[in-house]
């Protein structure tokens, strides 16, 4: 016994269970730049519907840039881009990563029709329903992988799968909210501005019931790599949606100002997430602690 308690050990002194292997860059940008994507396509949507013509372009090339690199990370980190292909020859409505593949298929081209429609102004017709069609596939682009890593044996994943997709859509809003506001003028910004209030808030709210349910394991969000960036996430995310809301409708400095601190706030997030989950595998306590429970 060391310090003030037991220290829980698998045999030979090795992890219950294994720890995620993924690239922390990879992953944690594949996580981010899904997220983005999606919400951009929802907020492009509600904009192109609203005549908001400035925020609607920004958030089509917004969505289909987050997408196309974030199809890129995951990519490197399977290492060969077959292994993404051979994920499209079957569909398991049981494995989030087969559905997750076949949403990012059907995405994908709906995302790039329409932000080369936006860009071109060719095909308007086609260009409003990629936009739509986009639009309605964007919450789950942006949830799926929630559900993706909490379908892990990771206790900081797993045991949070309730509230990951709340915390993860809440994220995704606040990013695209202030990529918009950086986008758009603050004329056509306003859906942007309340976007970025709504996520921060769903972020801030599903994060504290996640971390309450999770109990012992909560203490890897305040540890370790996840402790700062989990930390700097909650002030960006919170303080941007505040400088966001307050001073954006009027000043276009701290609609900026407002508008990368979400967006940074919102990477600090998905990082520390993925940082807390791989320390929550390395530490046999979190795996075993629980159960005794």
């Amino acid at each position: 016994m060391k310090g003030n308690g037991p220290k829980f050990e698998s045999y030979y002194g090795k992890p219950v269970v294994k720890a995620p292997v993924w690239s922390p860059l990879d992953i944690g940008g594949y996580l981010f730049l899904g997220g983005l994507a999606g919400a951009s396509s929802v907020l492009a949507a509600g904009a192109e519907l609203t005549a908001r013509p400035g925020l609607a372009r920004a958030g089509k090339i917004a969505a289909l840039g987050a997408i196309s690199a974030s199809a890129a990370a995951l990519v490197h980190d399977l290492g060969k881009p077959e292994r993404f292909v051979n994920m499209l020859r079957v569909v398991k409505p049981t494995s989030p990563m087969s559905v997750g593949s076949w949403l990012l298929a059907g995405y994908g081209p709906a995302a790039g029709i329409a932000a080369a429609t936006a860009v071109t102004g060719l095909f308007p017709g086609i260009g409003k329903a990629a936009t739509i069609g986009a639009g309605l596939l964007g919450p789950a682009i942006a949830s799926y992988t929630a559900v993706l890593i909490s379908d892990t044996a990771t206790p900081a994943w797993h045991g949070g799968y309730r509230e990951m997709p709340f915390v993860f859509v809440g994220s995704a809003a606040t990013a695209a909210a202030g990529l918009g506001m950086i986008a758009a003028s603050t004329a056509e910004a306003g859906p942007a501005r309340r976007a970025g209030v709504f996520g921060a808030a769903l972020e801030t709210v599903a994060m504290h019931q996640m971390r309450q349910r999770l109990g012992m394991v909560a203490e890897t969000h305040h540890q370790g790599k996840a402790g700062p960036l989990l930390k700097a996430a909650e002030v960006l995310t919170i303080g941007g949606a505040a400088v966001g809301a307050l001073l954006g409708r009027r000043s276009r400095v701290a609609a900026v100002i407002g508008g990368a601190a979400m967006l940074a706030g919102s990477a600090c997030t998905r990082l520390g997430v993925f940082h807390a989950g791989v320390q929550s595998a390395e530490d046999p306590k979190y795996t075993v602690q629980p159960q005794k429970g």
